[in-house]
């Protein structure tokens, strides 16, 4: 009796599906690098806007980690479980078809959980949640197309015994990831207001750009600059001098030549006194919206 060939598309998603992780779980692995190091997020021209807001927003953090982090996990797990039946050959084919469904069944629950999860930040994106305008992020947005397709290559390329008990799993994973996320993000609702006003994402953006505050506790001056951002005064770089204040870096401040407070350090530049916010747009570059 002939053997019936199987279908090319579930030959070939399995290492399309590899391929595909690799691409995602780079692309989020240099996002985790550039945050960690400080550096400038190559393609993030536009300051104050875009993904230069969208990558220091609340929205990308959980428990205050940065969303690259588990995106990179995500992806890494996705490839290792379609890889998992490539490299392990079993020499019984019951054994191999066991184990080959398994790890189908377990890449179908992560990537369902990640595919709704980008598909609720591609909502956010549009809508306006982050930075009070629709937002365009080419590496959210890579990232969510990388998602979907390993999404559908999972689906339709491989077979599956009770399809119907498959989408049922799906629908409950979905809701879990959906109800998680809600849940975390609703929690950091009043951070994501504070960031999403003009003080907000500037405080944001002097934090991308390593701007810095230099100033001491008992600096009156220090205490108005800050008033001046409002709610998210707790969003500022801003460095203590005084050996005796919070956290403090004296030695830094000592070697900047700090000699008043506050004293702002913006690409490269000392800038002595108070500053109104639309002084530090204009030194810092910051070109998004100001409303």
């Amino acid at each position: 009796m002939r053997k019936r060939s199987e279908p090319w598309l579930h030959r070939w998603s399995r290492p399309a599906i590899v391929a595909l992780a690799l691409f995602g779980f780079s692309l989020t692995t240099y996002l985790t690098v550039t945050h960690f190091f400080g550096q400038k997020v190559a393609l993030c021209d536009v300051q104050g806007s875009g993904c230069d807001l969208v990558l220091s927003s609340e929205y990308a953090k959980i428990f205050g980690i940065p969303l690259p982090i588990f995106g990179a996990l995500g992806y890494l797990t996705i490839g290792l479980l379609a890889g998992l039946p490539m490299v392990l050959k079993r020499d019984d084919p019951k054994a191999q078809a066991k184990l080959k469904e398994l790890a189908n069944f377990l890449m179908f629950m992560v990537s369902s959980s990640t595919f709704v999860f980008s598909g609720y930040l591609m909502y956010l994106l549009a809508s306006g949640s982050i930075g009070g305008a629709p937002q365009l992020c080419l590496y959210c947005i890579s990232s969510a197309v990388t998602m979907t397709t390993i999404w559908l290559l999972t689906v339709f390329g491989n077979s599956w015994k009770d399809v119907g008990n498959l989408f049922f799993t799906g629908a409950i994973v979905a809701i879990v990831t959906i109800t998680a996320t809600l849940g975390i993000y609703a929690s950091q609702g009043k951070i994501a207001a504070t960031n999403s006003s003009f003080a907000g994402r500037l405080a944001q953006h002097l934090t991308a750009t390593n701007a810095k505050m230099y100033g001491a506790y008992w600096c009156p001056h220090c205490m108005d600059q800050k008033k001046k951002f409002g709610e998210a005064q707790k969003l500022i770089p801003y460095v203590e001098c005084d050996a005796k204040g919070e956290k403090p870096q004296t030695e830094l401040c000592i070697q900047k030549g700090i000699k008043g407070f506050p004293t702002w350090e913006i690409n490269g530049k000392m800038l002595s006194g108070e500053r109104t916010l639309d002084e530090l747009a204009n030194e810092s570059g910051y070109q998004g919206d100001r409303s």
